[in-house]
This record gives structure tokens, C-alpha cells and sequence, in this order.
């Protein structure tokens, strides 16, 4: 086994996953954001209920936006993503039209590839028809994906990819109009999203979704 694939401690001396080293974004991102679930809150409140949505819709649009790049690299660009796609507010995005994407394929501040910006506007107006036709919108739909177990690696080579369930979510979101949304896309929202635990054994984040023990 490579020493270097398993848990490293920082200077702080706390355990993480390796990749969450190597830029002050990624490190931030590890310890405060990834895997860690969106948090309903009162499900009779639309305000709340709006927020986990567009919250779920920000993190499946850079998913989206990701594929083929480093997630550094999305992470650089994430506050200009914001700000172009109007917060990832679903109903917004989805009122944005063919001038609107010809101003997002111009912005340098962003991933200027036509086909993922269609995709995310094709998305938000996916989850708007979600959310009028299915109870608990686009987030219960995805968690209702989730695994019932998750991986236990000790190393990065140790990492799934993808899984059945986040292939099953995949189709079943393709069905409904969504793109850019393939298995791996979906994993790394599992991820995301703390419904799979794949922090290494031993980081100091293990568990931090709650779902799973440490």
C-alpha cells in the first residue's frame, strides 16, 4: 500500500482524505462542506423547502459543470457560478432563454461549454416539474437513491466511483429530462451530499452526515 493513499495528517493534526490538501479552497471545502447533508428543515415552510431545492440544484449543476475537470477548478469559479446563475434559484434558471446562454458561453469567470450551461437550465426546469408533480420535489427523490450501506476505504484506491444506486439514479433522472447527470456524476452528489460516506477510515470528518457510524 502507498503510504500516501491512506489518511494524512495536516498541521493541525487532524486526519483527512489526501485530496482535501494542496489548496486552502479544497481544505475549506473538506472540513466544513463535503458530505455533509442539506438540511430540510420544517417541510411544510416553501421557504425552506425552496432553499433545499436550490441548494441540491447548486450542488448537481457543479457536479455537472465538473465532469472531466478538477473540482479545484470549480471550486475557483464557484462564487462566479453564483453569480451568473442567479444563486442556482430554480425558478430564475429556469426562465433564463437562448440570450441567456449565449451571455453564459461569453463569461470567462466560468466552464463556457454550451452544452453543460443548456443542461443546467434544462435541469432547473426539470426539478420545477419535480417539485408540482412528486411529493418532497427533487430532494426526496434523490435520497430515496440512497445506499442503505456505505463504502469503509482505507485508501484512495480503495474509492468507488460509482454504484449501483447511483446508476439507477441516473436513468431514472435521464427519464425526466435531466442531463449531465450520469453514475459517476451522481456518486460524486451522493458524496456531496453525505449519503455515501467516503471519507477515509481514520479522518477526522468520518461520520459527519450522521447516517452511517465513524
Amino acid at each position: 500500500m502507498n503510504p500516501t493513499d491512506g489518511v494524512r495528517v495536516g498541521e493541525d493534526g487532524l486526519a483527512r482524505t489526501p485530496w482535501a490538501y494542496g489548496h486552502p479552497l479544497l481544505l475549506a471545502y473538506y472540513d466544513t462542506e463535503w458530505g455533509v447533508p442539506i438540511v430540510l428543515g420544517d417541510p411544510e415552510d416553501p421557504t425552506a423547502r425552496r432553499a433545499a431545492e436550490n441548494a441540491l440544484f447548486e450542488r448537481m449543476s457543479l457536479e455537472g459543470f465538473q465532469a472531466g475537470l478538477s473540482w479545484l477548478t470549480i471550486l475557483k469559479k464557484r462564487e462566479r457560478f453564483r453569480e451568473v446563475f442567479a444563486g442556482f434559484d430554480v425558478d430564475s434558471v429556469a426562465a433564463f432563454t437562448e440570450d441567456d446562454v449565449e451571455r453564459l458561453v461569453q463569461d470567462p469567470g466560468i466552464i463556457r461549454h454550451r452544452g453543460k450551461i443548456e443542461a443546467t437550465i434544462g435541469n432547473a426546469r426539470a426539478i420545477r416539474t419535480m417539485r408540482e408533480s412528486r411529493p418532497g420535489g427533487i430532494l426526496a427523490f434523490v435520497e430515496s437513491f440512497a445506499p442503505e450501506t456505505t463504502p469503509e476505504p482505507l485508501t484512495l484506491g480503495e474509492l468507488p466511483t460509482t454504484s449501483a444506486e447511483s446508476i439507477a439514479l441516473s436513468k431514472a433522472l435521464k427519464k425526466r429530462g435531466f442531463r449531465f447527470v450520469g453514475p459517476t456524476t451522481m456518486h460524486a452528489m451522493f458524496e456531496a451530499l453525505g449519503l455515501v460516506d467516503t471519507h477515509l477510515l481514520g479522518s477526522h470528518r468520518r461520520g459527519i452526515s450522521g447516517r452511517f457510524p465513524r
